[in-house]
């Protein structure tokens, strides 16, 4: 037996904990439908719910109840992943109407017939994530003020390769950080043995702690056992597996004992977890050059679930190597403007030629609404969602129609309870490759184009491309826009390439901008394609 119904979905105002949300919400009926094949509609968008509005199905004991566990240790740590272990929750689909006619949302379910229960729904309070400190180290500075005061300035972070002698390679330029300083970070036996990645995370992790107010005194007051850290890379330990192919030519007698731990990607997280003894959930995530935002989101779910009430979250990668620059010349990805390293990395020109390489990390230290309100920390911003999906059509290029994009971004909206006009900000994927670029502002013009206060720029014109970090340095560039007011400008945009509409893109200076809802992508090879949202506090 199964049952269907369709129901409108107007913005509301409703109470969210103790604070009253500043965005219209919808207040969604949901039909459900108890059948055993999820059907993805062809004409709109698609997107999996925010679990908060899953709140108003009052699920039975078999069920998703995180949320009103008192158990420290009710859960498991990929559990944000997959719901739950016993039960596979199937997907709640979204379908928004491409007219965003008062923001009405077409919405359906399925369910095991089990789950379905006629009974007075009940609301279960929602747990808020805020961001309450962030650290970074990039080609534009070590300091977020330092990075985006610079990303203000339209100031490029790119330059000549000094890492190795790439004389002879046909892409010699990257935004690589020229000096960085591991003192009161690392210990410096431990600094000399570490691949840059991990030490871009770890000064990363720890700045951010700084920035957040977590003293001594106050790391002494936390539940360690409900902190936890995921923070992905792309590429892992490239330098040290260098090295240890060069020892290898000798003999493996001469190789490093620590080149496989010090190699793998979810090393970093683990020697932070070490280091400040935070015993929740650790791992990483790595989803090529959209794991920062892989790592974010899922970071959120650990405390919107119970898991947490703290999460250092983002990415980190230095990819720099002959093998890294090497690999990406040979997948004809990198830009060859050697000659003018600041005007290579141009996103949406006509004359772009391929990204230029970046290294770096992000971290944000995310928490529970009420916990930081209870320490008294800054709040920066709120997180309101995200969503992930595939574009399951090819390693390196995107979909022609760019259908795994729009569909991200349309998840990601329903999952946030946010509706397309309260966007009006989209620090955009845009690495200056040709393909890419297009085919994610098509996506973005299709979901927001009825927006005339719509403004979009790139990092990546400036930072160049981070790779497994680049999600997660745009969030900071993304919550300091929030903060200050100002987006950055899109440099070398000197001649917009044919199809590209720019009354949605910053210009060459900086712009003052009351943001509303700010988006943020990225987007990796594999067709992984990831989408975030920050909103002021309030």
């Amino acid at each position: 037996m199964s049952s269907s119904l369709m129901a409108a979905c107007v913005p509301v105002g409703f109470e969210k904990g103790n604070a009253k949300s500043r965005i219209g919400r919808c207040s969604i009926l949901l039909n459900l439908e108890c059948r055993s094949v999820y059907d993805y509609s062809r004409t709109g968008g698609a997107g999996k719910t925010r679990r908060g509005s899953l709140a108003a199905l009052n699920l039975t004991s078999s069920g998703f109840s995180a949320r009103t566990s008192t158990s420290k240790f009710a859960l498991n740590g990929f559990s944000s992943l997959f719901w739950s272990s016993k039960h596979a929750f199937l997907s709640t689909h979204f379908q928004c109407n491409s007219s965003n006619r008062s923001g009405k949302v077409l919405a359906t379910a399925t369910h095991h017939a089990n789950d379905v229960v006629s009974k007075e729904k009940s609301f279960i309070k929602e747990r808020r994530v805020v961001v309450t400190g962030m650290g970074i180290v990039s080609p534009l500075g070590h300091e977020p003020n330092e990075f985006y005061g610079n990303l203000l300035e339209g100031v490029s972070g790119i330059n000549e390769i000094e890492a190795f002698d790439c004389s002879q390679y046909s892409t010699r330029i990257a935004g690589e950080i020229k000096s960085f300083s591991t003192d009161g970070c690392v210990a410096p036996k431990l600094s000399q043995r570490l691949d840059r990645f991990m030490l871009f995370l770890l000064i990363a992790g720890k700045k951010a702690l700084f920035d957040g107010g977590i003293t001594d005194d106050v790391m002494g007051g936390l539940d360690k056992t409900r902190c936890g850290i995921l923070i992905g890379s792309a590429m892992g330990g490239m330098r040290i597996f260098n090295d240890a192919i060069e020892a290898l030519q000798i003999s493996y007698k001469k190789m490093n004992p620590f080149c496989v731990p010090f190699s793998v990607t979810n090393m970093g997280s683990a020697i932070l977890s070490i280091d400040l003894g935070w015993m929740g959930p650790n791992y990483s995530i790595s989803t090529a050059c959209a794991t920062g935002n892989f790592c974010i989101v899922n970071a959120a779910n650990h405390i919107i679930k119970g898991d947490a009430d703290v999460m250092l979250c983002g990415g980190s990668d230095s990819a720099i190597t002959p093998t890294g620059v090497g690999g990406f010349i040979a997948c004809k990805a990198l830009s060859r403007r050697n000659d003018d390293p600041t005007r290579a990395s141009r996103p949406w020109d006509s004359d772009r030629d391929g990204f230029v390489m970046g290294e770096g990390a992000g971290v944000l230290l995310l928490e529970e609404l009420e916990h930081a309100k209870k320490r008294g920390a800054t709040i920066y911003a709120e997180f309101l969602g995200g969503s992930f999906t595939c574009d399951a059509h090819h390693m390196t290029e995107p979909h022609p129609e760019g259908k795994g994009v729009f569909l991200c971004i349309e998840k990601a909206l329903a999952q946030s309870g946010v509706c397309r006009d309260d966007v009006n900000y989209i620090n955009a994927h845009a690495t200056s490759t040709q393909a890419g670029d297009l085919k994610e502002l098509q996506a973005l013009l299709r979901c927001f184009g009825q927006n005339s206060k719509l403004r979009i720029n790139s990092s990546k014109s400036m930072t160049g491309h981070l790779l497994g970090a680049a999600g997660a340095v745009e969030a900071v560039a993304t919550i300091q826009a929030i903060r200050t007011g100002w987006i950055h400008p899109n440099i070398n945009l000197d001649n917009p390439d044919e199809g590209v509409d720019t009354k949605f893109l910053v210009g060459s200076k900086k712009e003052e901008l009351d943001i509303k809802v700010a988006l943020s992508n990225s987007f990796g090879f594999g067709g992984q394609n990831s989408s975030i949202l920050f909103a002021p506090y309030k």
